[in-house]
């Protein structure tokens, strides 16, 4: 297998995107990334997304996309793993270009959720929970995650206010971000406030939906070796865990997590301590807690101690959703996981601003499906 990078990377702001379809949305941050290269084919597209084929009624999205951009005759893949579809379009085009038999792929992730009214959405989330013993006894996803929550905080003793510290950080990180969805910060004082969704998770406990699509151009590494632009991928793994939280031998660890991370530290031969920042999967504070667990970041049943030691802000120890996360970029589901590696590669370019990580020079991203039962993470390098 021939080592990879990231050569380019497109985006557009999450929001309501009522003035674009599914495909334009999809197309526009690959556009971007041809007109920033000069390149106007590709060998192979793979689309992550989620939920096109209910909410949006399309599905066959590699075709469709690769006739929109103009690049008929390439390969065209639809990638669907629930909230992980976006890393998971990402790994499948690395592994194509790794393994030789392409020279160029384009991975997009691509999700248009605000055309749906809201309980139909909520119902198409459930679709990652298990059909039978969740989603058909009535346990919406925001419950399941609740019951995760509730459960951590009897277990090792937490408040709810010690998970406060995630969603002010991703708020503050999320102002300098020109494509989050909610650009404004929060206090303490309005996380205790907010309304409750299922208690104990509130409004900021949990990530807003919205439209957006992300996209990066992976290419073979010999190609763009010393290109200052050029983000080397040192790791790719992935690993599942059962669907139904019932059926898991410990609810309040996220094995998968652990897995996909060992995976990814052992490829890329560092461990927890070199990583400069961690774009977590902060769909709930919960699983942002339980992602730093099983990833090493902290010890088991302590993962609210790195917000309250401000050890997760841009200067701190594991600077997390330095560009505002899942929380305050927004979570356009099947797009997610492509949005987190773009701020990862513009933090390694230095492209941050405020928010910037002070010599970032190796980054990591999670992308969690479900709630935990598909995890995908990749590390990265600054050439």
């Amino acid at each position: 297998m021939r080592e990879v990078a990231i050569l380019e990377i497109g985006q557009t702001p999450v929001s309501e995107h009522w003035d674009k379809s599914l495909l334009e949305l999809a197309g526009e941050p690959v556009l971007q990334i041809f007109q920033k290269t000069g390149i106007q084919s590709v060998d192979s597209v793979f689309v992550g997304n989620m939920m096109a084929g209910s909410a949006n009624h399309q599905l066959h999205l590699g075709s469709y996309l690769a006739d929109w951009i103009g690049v008929l005759g390439a390969e065209g893949i639809h990638v669907e793993a629930a909230c992980s579809s976006g890393a998971a379009a990402v790994r499948a085009a690395l592994i194509a270009v790794a393994s030789g038999d392409v020279d160029s792929a384009i991975a997009v992730g691509v999700e248009k959720m605000t055309d749906s009214p809201s309980p139909e959405i909520t119902g198409e989330l459930a679709t990652a929970a298990d059909a039978d013993f969740e989603r058909d006894m009535g346990v919406s996803f925001v419950s399941i995650n609740a019951l995760i929550m509730r459960r951590y905080m009897e277990e090792y003793g937490w408040a709810k206010e010690a998970f406060s510290g995630f969603s002010v950080n991703a708020h503050a990180n999320g102002v300098h971000n020109p494509n989050a969805r909610f650009r404004y910060s929060i206090t303490a004082e309005d996380y205790r406030k907010a309304s409750m969704v299922c208690d104990p998770i509130n409004v900021m406990d949990a990530a807003g939906m919205g439209d957006g699509a992300a996209a990066v151009l992976i290419v073979p590494l010999d190609r763009v070796k010393g290109m200052a632009r050029a983000v080397r991928i040192l790791a790719s793994s992935a690993a599942t865990d059962t669907i139904a939280l019932h059926m898991r031998k410990d609810p309040l660890w996220l094995s998968a997590a652990e897995k996909s991370a060992r995976k990814a530290y052992e490829h890329a031969k560092i461990t927890p301590s070199d990583v400069d920042l961690f774009e977590v999967h902060d769909a709930f504070t919960i699983i942002e807690t339980l992602s730093l667990e099983a990833c090493g970041f902290a010890e088991r049943g302590q993962g609210p101690r790195l917000a309250a030691e401000n050890a997760i802000v841009p200067t701190g120890r594991i600077p997390l959703a330095t560009m505002g996360g899942l929380k305050a970029r927004g979570h356009p589901v099947g797009a997610t996981g492509v949005y987190q590696i773009v701020e990862a590669v513009q933090q390694l370019r230095g492209e941050c601003g405020a928010v910037q990580v002070p010599d970032a020079r190796i980054a990591m991203t999670q992308n969690i499906g479900g709630s935990g039962s598909n995890v995908y993470t990749h590390i990265f390098q600054k050439q």
